[in-house]
């Protein structure tokens, strides 16, 4: 027997938006959360500050979205990033705007989202049971009718008019991320397109570990494929244990990460110095010498370098530590000059989803009405979410995605079991 019209699968961003959505329209509503907690991965993203969302305007948003922006547009313009961030302060939750467009919660807490969520969603009537895995979902005749799954070792199985699958990816498995969504869309006979770790970290060759723990700020990176240049950035890059992360080395990862597995040669080319020129770098070092007189490279360097980048960029160039640079050392100079403006790094491999913020890849789009995020092999199944083959840049991007879709997805449900009852 139904006990409620709407399942969801998935208490995440998408999910709860989805049955926020469909709650507000009378609909009862089951979430289902295979988890101890709702949004697991909303706690820890920026860094346990949580980027809700980026106010770009869409024409700027969607230069962000792959593979098909324009896939999310109707979500986008039914939920925008402007609602998104009128949502939760209606429910709640003050937003502040920071750098770059990207809006944080003002108290600093990505809990303080989650808790906001789940506030939101007892008090609209929304039944949500933790520690509930789902395992199957029984169809008939292209219409889901039943949802199975095991909640404490026990099946639990229950009729429903409607099905959102809103599970996310494989980034982060142990907030539950671990594609069991797409094994359910694979049973409903929808296809899958090639997945892949996307906005990860991303491990050159011969990586020196004295980088770890320096950030370098307002550097371009060009992405090279095959000898070819794919994508450039500016911005700031973090070198970590895991190689190069931070905003822009994050950002040229989607494309880096798929050629490295497709066996290309991956290499990137950072300019230290991207607001000079090489003649007005060359013409810097000639005055420091003349000024200083004859100097180690080290102090050369320090005034060039943060002082922790020196020691991998002479390795790198093959000059000794004590090499002393004269005015008319011209090799050594336009060396240095050279190596400012083409630091290059061979990318050998990145982090697989352990610690990926986003899996690039999922349920093909071509199978779901962009409109209303249903499927079209299966009448009344939605998704949202992380689970289609739609992702993003970081920056609040892929919240907005989920929060997007989510709403979109919830909102269709309910119109639809509103027009069967």
């Amino acid at each position: 027997m139904s006990k409620h019209e709407l399942i969801i699968i998935g208490a995440g961003a998408a999910g709860m938006l989805a049955a926020v959505a469909a709650a507000q329209k009378g609909i009862s509503v089951l979430l289902l959360e295979k988890m101890e907690k709702a949004g697991r991965k909303i706690r820890i993203t920026g860094k346990g500050r949580c980027n809700i969302t980026n106010t770009k305007d869409w024409e700027e948003f969607s230069g962000h979205i792959y593979p098909k922006s324009r896939f999310l547009k109707p979500a986008f313009y039914n939920f925008s990033n402007i609602q998104t961030i009128s949502f939760f302060e209606s429910i709640g939750l003050p937003v502040i705007i920071e750098r770059g467009d990207r809006a944080y919660p003002e108290s600093g807490k990505s809990t303080d989202v989650v808790e906001a969520l789940v506030g939101h969603l007892l008090s609209l009537g929304v039944e949500i049971s933790y520690n509930s895995k789902v395992i199957d979902i029984k169809s008939n005749n292209n219409i889901a009718e039943r949802v199975i799954w095991l909640k404490n070792g026990k099946k639990h199985e229950e009729e429903t008019k409607a099905v959102i699958i809103a599970t996310g990816g494989l980034a982060y498995p142990l907030t539950g991320s671990d594609g069991d969504g797409y094994v359910l869309a694979k049973k409903l006979n929808h296809s899958l397109t090639e997945c892949w770790p996307s906005l990860t970290a991303l491990m050159p060759r011969d990586y020196f570990t004295s980088l770890e723990g320096l950030t370098l700020k307002n550097v371009d990176i060009e992405l090279y494929v095959g000898g070819e240049s794919v994508q450039s950035e500016r911005g700031d890059i973090d070198f970590t244990n895991n190689g190069i992360e931070g905003p822009i080395g994050l950002k040229i990862s989607r494309r880096a990460v798929k050629a490295l597995i497709n066996g290309d040669k991956v290499y990137a080319v950072i300019d230290l110095k991207p607001a000079l020129t090489e003649e007005q770098i060359l013409n810097r070092i000639k005055r420091e010498i003349t000024e200083r007189g004859t100097l180690q490279i080290w102090t050369l360097l320090s005034l060039l370098l943060p002082k922790q980048l020196i020691s991998s960029f002479l390795a790198n160039n093959k000059i000794k530590s004590e090499t002393l640079v004269r005015i008319n050392d011209e090799k050594t100079i336009n060396q240095i000059v050279k190596s400012l403006k083409y630091w290059k790094l061979d990318l050998k491999s990145y982090t697989s989803y352990e610690r990926a913020v986003i899996t690039a890849g999922g349920i093909t789009l071509d199978e779901i009405v962009s409109k209303n995020m249903s499927s079209k092999l299966v009448k009344n199944l939605f998704f949202a979410g992380e689970v289609m083959d739609l992702d993003a840049d970081t920056g609040g991007y892929n919240l907005q995605i989920a929060f997007s879709t989510g709403y979109l997805a919830g909102n269709e449900a309910a119109h639809l079991i509103e027009k069967s009852r």
